[in-house]
Formats: structure tokens, C-alpha cells, sequence
């Protein structure tokens, strides 16, 4: 897929750009380099390629760091919500205000 003069007018025009003729030409060809580079990246087979978690580990063993997902907090609940006008059932109360 390449564009034309004419797409970039108008992608300008939509974006509300006044770009000059010079600066549209440059525009073109970096878009128009942009879709080229796109075209070869569709061109390699990647079937049978498994997914990777980290792009290192197409090169050697990666150990990912992560922690358990445990609570180190206390629960505070109530401590928190001494302070609140009105509470109930744990749940702060305010003002309904949309009509």
C-alpha cells in the first residue's frame, strides 16, 4: 500500500495541517516508508513461532520477577472511615448528584 499527493491532502485536511508542498512530499515519503516497512514485516512467516514473554528471551533464559500476590496491608476499614460523615454497611455515603 502506498499514498498519493492526494492522501496527504486530505489526512492534512482532517487533521486540520497546512503543510506546504515541500513539507508535503517529505510527509509522503516517510508515510510511503512507513507502509514499506510494514509490507516487509508481513512478508515473514511467522507460523510456528511461539510467542515470546520478554524479547530477550529469543536469546537466552529469562527468569521473570515476580511476587506473589499476597495482601501486606492490615485492613484498616474502620479506622479509615472514623473520620466520614455517614457510613454504612462499609461503604462511604455521599450526596446523589446526578438527577
Amino acid at each position: 500500500m502506498s499514498l498519493n499527493s492526494q492522501d496527504i491532502a486530505r489526512i492534512a485536511h482532517l487533521a486540520r495541517l497546512d503543510l506546504h508542498p515541500e513539507e508535503s512530499e517529505r510527509m509522503l515519503s516517510q508515510i510511503n516508508g512507513f507502509f514499506a516497512i510494514v509490507e516487509k514485516m508481513r512478508a515473514v512467516d511467522t507460523s510456528g513461532v511461539e510467542p515470546l514473554t520478554h524479547p530477550v528471551a529469543a536469546v537466552r533464559e529469562v527468569a521473570l520477577r515476580l511476587r506473589e500476590d499476597v495482601a501486606n496491608e492490615p485492613n484498616a476499614r474502620e479506622a479509615n472511615q472514623r473520620s466520614a460523615p455517614a457510613v454504612e454497611r462499609g461503604l462511604f455515603l455521599v450526596p446523589k448528584v446526578i438527577e
